[in-house]
């Protein structure tokens, strides 16, 4: 467990130096910075937001790595394995569930994929009753629509289920 906290902790590290570092590059060509800024009458730029996660993100582990050093947290103390074999197996449910979710947004769009996967993750591996779970299943897809690709108008991927979201498009776009 002690040897898993640290090296989950350094991986994230460097993953959010390596989005502070291309979230700053322009895709415009005027050098570094310039997307991370925030631009006068306009906004933030492409890069504010990815940056700003990121530099909490590695904040987050910079503090993880300090307790690991102090033995601060339970984690940073433990001798236990990392993953027992109820751990491993959920591990693999929750990672293949994963998997196809990113199969089925091809054929089924994300919204499709996103409400198969819920009633998979809810119902089956949470045992969640059939109402809780029809309506997350349901809701999430829909609230998703509306913010990305009505109030964004950042369109995701639709798939075979694109005709069914055409008169949607003709109320709202």
């Amino acid at each position: 467990m002690r040897r898993a906290e640290l090296v989950t902790a350094v991986i994230l590290s460097l993953l959010s130096i390596y989005i502070m570092w291309k979230s700053g590059q322009s895709a415009w060509g005027d050098g570094w910075g310039e997307s991370i800024r925030y631009i006068e009458g306009e906004g933030p730029g492409s890069g504010f937001w990815p940056f700003w996660l990121a530099v909490g993100m590695l904040g987050s582990c910079i503090w993880v790595i300090v307790n690991w050093v102090r033995k601060a947290s339970p984690p940073s103390r433990s001798e236990e394995r990392f993953l027992d074999n109820y751990g491993i197996m959920m591990l693999l449910k929750v990672g293949g569930g994963v998997t196809a979710f990113i199969g089925l947004i091809h054929f089924i769009g994300m919204y499709g994929a996103m409400t198969v996967f819920l009633i998979y993750y809810l119902a089956f591996l949470g045992r969640h009753n059939w109402l809780t779970t029809l309506s997350i299943a349901i809701g999430a897809p829909i609230v998703t629509f509306f913010f990305f690709d009505v109030a964004m108008r950042i369109v995701l991927p639709k798939g075979y289920l694109e005709p069914l979201f055409l008169p949607l498009y003709d109320i709202f776009l």
